[in-house]
């Protein structure tokens, strides 16, 4: 689901944040460090996306990842001085989309920006389902993040021809690792298909599906709670008897984002026996985008059984 009020800084804040550098800071479109270096300059909205990159290009590229730290709201970025730079001397840009990083259209277009820009939702393919919001977390979606390997090889390809091949190299490589992570939850599949999860925002909801299991979650407090709304008192019992009732096997929790009612929720799990599994919207320290799903999956395997 997009979250206008909390996954975007408003326009008028990026381009203030973009003018304040015009002055002082000449605009580049070339994407590489220096003249006759053939190094590419990445720019992603969160490390997800930069650690791709970085594993699919190796040494020939330069990435920054505007949204890093493991222990920051990923929904409550602020645009800084360096982020109209980095995105002037890009030659590819890597967002999210669906309005979860709203603030790089608004940086892109304050540079003037040549750079090849991927949307991850886009590439994904993934549509809102009738009558509901997209949910926009596609990187949970091991089959779009593949498609978005392959998107990543081309367009680096297209900025550095001469290392093509080692970029498509690079990326089957990822991809054969992606195949590895899938056959783990087709395996989980097969023996808990059906059962009941519950989650506190829908962050995660793309894996679940693919490992077959049911959200029982009442859709209007995951949106709440991802939106930055109060639930509803009613939604909140629900949800309460839901985890409380051992009605479900697993709490899911977004460890990034909490306030009292999560924590209400996280709390009524652990006392009815119910297990939770952390999750985070941007990498771990020291995790690789490979080790960080194998992680989740691995989490999610020991709390089912």
């Amino acid at each position: 689901m997009s979250s206008p009020q909390r996954a975007r800084i408003s326009g008028a804040g990026a381009l203030l944040a973009v003018s304040a550098l015009l002055a002082g800071c000449g605009s580049s479109s070339g994407g590489t460090a220096e003249p006759g270096d053939t190094t590419v300059s990445v720019v992603a909205s969160t490390n997800v996306y930069g650690d791709i990159a970085r594993q699919i290009g190796g040494g020939n590229v330069k990435v920054t990842s505007f949204i890093s730290d493991p222990a920051q709201d990923p929904h409550s970025f602020e645009a800084g001085t360096r982020t109209r730079l980095a995105l002037s001397e890009a030659g590819v840009v890597i967002e999210n989309g669906g309005g979860y990083d709203d603030f790089m259209g608004t940086l892109l277009k304050g540079t003037g920006s040549k750079a090849e820009v991927l949307n991850a939702v886009e590439v994904s393919g993934r549509t809102a389902p009738a009558g509901e919001e997209l949910n926009e977390h596609v990187w949970y979606d091991l089959p779009s993040v593949a498609r978005l390997a392959d998107r990543v090889s081309a367009a680096l390809a297209e900025a550095d021809p001469e290392d093509a091949q080692t970029y498509a190299a690079n990326a089957g490589a990822f991809k054969t690792k992606l195949k590895t992570l899938e056959e783990k939850v087709a395996a989980l599949k097969a023996a808990h298909a059906g059962e009941g999860v519950a989650v506190t925002e829908p962050v995660p909801v793309y894996l679940l599906e693919a490992a077959g299991l049911e959200n029982r979650t009442p859709e209007e407090f995951s949106e709440a709670i991802e939106e930055g709304d109060d639930v509803p008192p009613r939604v909140l019992r629900d949800t309460l008897a839901l985890v409380g009732g051992k009605k479900v096997k697993v709490l899911v929790s977004n460890a990034q984002t909490s306030g009292p009612q999560t924590e209400q929720v996280e709390k009524a799990a652990k006392e009815g026996g119910v297990p939770i599994v952390p999750v985070t919207e941007t990498l771990p320290e020291g995790a690789d985008y490979i080790s960080w799903m194998d992680g989740n999956i691995a989490a999610l395997q020991k709390a089912l059984s």
